[in-house]
C-alpha cells in the first residue's frame, strides 16, 4: 500500500516540514487569499509556497476530510505561534490525485489571524451570541 499524500500534507503543514514527494511532478497550486488569488505549478515551487505558508510547526484545532470523485476536500483550523505571537488559520483545500500523488491543490483562505485580531473575533461572537439569548437585554 502508498503513501497517503493528503495525510502526509498535513503531517507536513502541522509540522512545518511539506514533504517534495508527495506531489506530481506537473502539480498545480490555484490559490484564493484575502484581497488576491495566484498560481504556482511544478513540485519544487509548490513545496516553497506552502513551505513559507506553513514555516511553524502548528496544531489543528479541527481537521474535516471528505472523500471526492479524485481526491479530498479538506477543511481545517490550524493555530501556531509566530514570532512568540499565537495565530490561527482556517482554510479548505480541494485536493486532486493522480496515480497516488497530489496532481492539484485548489485553496481558499481567510487569511492569517494574529492573536489581536483572534480578540476581536471572540467580542464580537460572544456579543452576537449575548444578542441572540431572550431576555438578555
Amino acid at each position: 500500500m502508498g503513501i497517503d499524500p493528503v495525510g502526509a500534507l498535513l503531517t507536513g503543514i502541522e509540522g512545518a516540514a511539506i514533504p517534495v514527494d508527495i506531489f506530481c511532478q506537473d502539480v498545480r497550486l490555484d490559490a484564493t487569499v484575502p484581497n488576491w488569488r495566484f498560481s504556482v505549478q511544478g513540485a519544487g515551487s509548490v513545496r516553497e509556497e506552502l513551505s513559507r505558508w506553513y514555516a511553524d510547526p502548528g496544531h489543528f484545532e479541527e481537521v474535516r476530510r471528505n472523500a471526492i470523485d479524485d481526491g479530498e476536500l479538506l477543511e481545517f483550523t490550524l493555530s501556531w505561534e509566530q514570532e512568540g505571537v499565537p495565530h490561527m488559520c482556517h482554510q479548505a483545500h480541494v485536493v486532486r490525485l493522480r496515480e497516488g500523488r497530489i496532481a492539484s491543490d485548489t485553496v481558499f483562505c481567510g487569511g492569517r489571524w494574529p492573536e489581536s485580531l483572534l480578540a476581536q473575533m471572540r467580542d464580537a461572537q460572544l456579543a452576537v451570541e449575548g444578542a441572540a439569548v431572550p431576555g438578555s437585554d
